[in-house]
């Protein structure tokens, strides 16, 4: 069914002129490419460290091994990108995005931005220094110039925050920078988070910048378990990420169902938070596959009475609206 839905749609999407694009590792494309998308994957993360990580600590010919079967199995139910959300000093490598993309013909979307949770053990010592502008401008020059020497270019802004209240300086300090990067990028803040008190915090640093609430995406909002600050987010504009579908199916079932309920299924973005290979561990340790959204959640949902629309809405349209860039005039 969800490959026919696919043809579908596909074959009623005439061209159109649309100067808006996205940047993935093979560079920038027409937004009206973006496809069926995935908006939070992983194909390689190492946890050892901001002060230990190294790109020494695996081969990338390993890595490529190992991860391109799951990337050749999801492709088979059309998928046509990922946005890999690893962040910096977390095992980021967009030159093996790169290789990936070509051996797997799916576009893979790589981002900037540092990784503040687990008690600032992914951050740079910089980060600790630097002011939110001096961070911002790190960013922007990512955007404008491609990550470290690559000419690789993020497709998003990817930050996280410990889940306190209030947040943590180094973390509030965090979101500024994200938003200064988004005034100037268009990048879209997608921020590990969790509850929605955490969140609130961050839609209101944003909000007080003169940011709308729309550039924010609230990442492992599964976490939050008050489903009625999910109405509360969708009616500031957040993006609502459901992303750990590849661990288990029936909280996203109901989270789901009460998306569609209540009037917000066009404020929800889902991914299954899946992969990855690990540094460290025997043949990159175990690999959770990208593909639960199709093989269990769909059939799960069309039984309750969702629709192509529906699966046309989460996977398609909403990740274009949500990771579209503005085109520029030359």
């Amino acid at each position: 069914m969800f490959i026919q839905l696919f043809l579908i749609f596909s074959a009623c999407s005439g061209p159109k002129v649309n100067p808006d694009y996205f940047n993935a590792a093979s560079g920038s494309h027409s937004i009206d490419s973006l496809g069926l998308t995935l908006i939070h994957e992983h194909m390689l993360v190492d946890f050892i460290g901001a002060d230990s990580v190294s790109k020494d600590r695996y081969n990338r010919d390993s890595v490529v091994q190992k991860v391109l079967p799951y990337l050749l199995e999801v492709r088979k139910f059309r998928v046509k990108t990922i946005f890999d959300c690893t962040p910096s000093f977390l095992g980021k490598d967009p030159e093996l995005l790169k290789i990936l993309t070509e051996k797997s013909g799916i576009q893979l979307v790589t981002n900037t931005g540092y990784y503040g949770a687990v008690n600032g053990k992914y951050l740079p010592e910089h980060a600790f220094t630097e002011s939110a502008e001096e961070l911002a401008t790190r960013w922007i020059d990512d955007f404008e110039n491609g990550i470290d020497s690559t000419g690789i270019k993020p497709g998003f802004i990817k930050i996280s925050v410990n889940a306190e209240e209030p947040l943590r300086e180094v973390d509030a300090k965090l979101v500024r920078a994200a938003g200064l990067t988004f005034q100037k990028t268009g990048l879209r803040i997608v921020s590990h988070t969790g509850p929605w008190f955490a969140a609130k915090q961050e839609v209101q640093i944003l909000q007080g910048m003169g940011i709308d609430p729309s550039a924010f995406v609230w990442v492992h909002a599964q976490n939050e378990p008050d489903f009625e600050n999910f109405k509360k987010a969708a009616d500031l504009g957040v993006w609502i990420s459901w992303d750990g579908i590849g661990w288990e199916i029936d909280s996203y079932v109901d989270r789901l169902l009460f998306a569609k309920e209540n009037g917000f299924l066009d404020q929800v973005l889902i991914s299954h938070d899946a992969g990855w290979y690990k540094p460290g561990e025997v043949n990159g340790g175990d690999f959770h596959p990208f593909t639960a959204i199709f093989t269990d959640l769909i059939p799960d949902l069309d039984a309750k009475d969702f629709t192509k629309e529906d699966w046309k809405m989460l996977l398609f349209d909403n990740p274009k609206r949500a990771f579209e860039l503005a085109g520029r005039e030359d």
